[in-house]
């Protein structure tokens, strides 16, 4: 059966060889084969960085972590702390001479509502108590031994509601000494 085909090639060569391709079938081949081929991608080349961009990256980087710590903080003095998560039996004391020391407050004004001056003194000494107690509750926050800065806490307290008591007992012997009427003998 080959020897049949090449002998037909060969008897019909002439009527083969009459038709000539055109002479811009190349270059349609050619514009073809360029739209079709697909790009193979090309060995990734080592990149460096200049020192400056390294630095801009680096700084970058510091300042998100700043601002990341800097909310982390506020998040954390803002949430406060848990007294009864570190002594619950100092916590509950806290509470109650919270609660007394701003009765005897409000008593103290109440008291005094005649002599201001004499309230201006009297809470000028509570108020710089009442400042060592918030820089106290400031430090509970970020102290290693919580317990012991409660402690001191509830001394403070403790100290406030002394200072009041004794305010106001200052102020009733003045007032009981005020009424009281004064017994004074007359030489005749």
């Amino acid at each position: 059966m080959s020897k049949r085909l090449e002998k037909f090639i060969v008897d019909n060569r002439e009527e083969f060889d009459d038709l000539e391709p055109t002479a811009g079938l190349w270059d349609r081949i050619e514009q073809q084969m360029e739209a079709s081929v697909v790009e193979l991608p090309k060995k990734r080349e080592a990149k460096t960085f200049s020192l400056g961009f390294v630095l801009r990256v680096a700084a970058i980087i510091i300042v998100v972590m700043g601002v990341g710590f800097g909310a982390y903080l506020q998040s954390q003095k803002s949430a406060g702390v848990d007294l009864a998560a570190i002594n619950p039996e100092y916590a509950k004391q806290q509470v109650q001479y919270v609660s007394l020391i701003e009765s005897k407050r409000n008593e103290l004004k109440e008291l005094t509502k005649s002599d201001p001056q004499l309230y201006h003194e009297f809470n000028g000494e509570i108020n710089k108590m009442e400042a060592s107690y918030k820089n106290l509750k400031h430090d509970l926050a970020t102290s290693p031994n919580q317990e012991r800065v409660l402690r001191a806490m509830i001394r403070n307290l403790q100290i406030q509601a002394e200072v009041l008591n004794q305010q106001l007992q200052v102020i009733e012997q003045f007032r009981d000494s005020k009424s009281e009427p004064t017994h004074e003998t007359k030489n005749i």
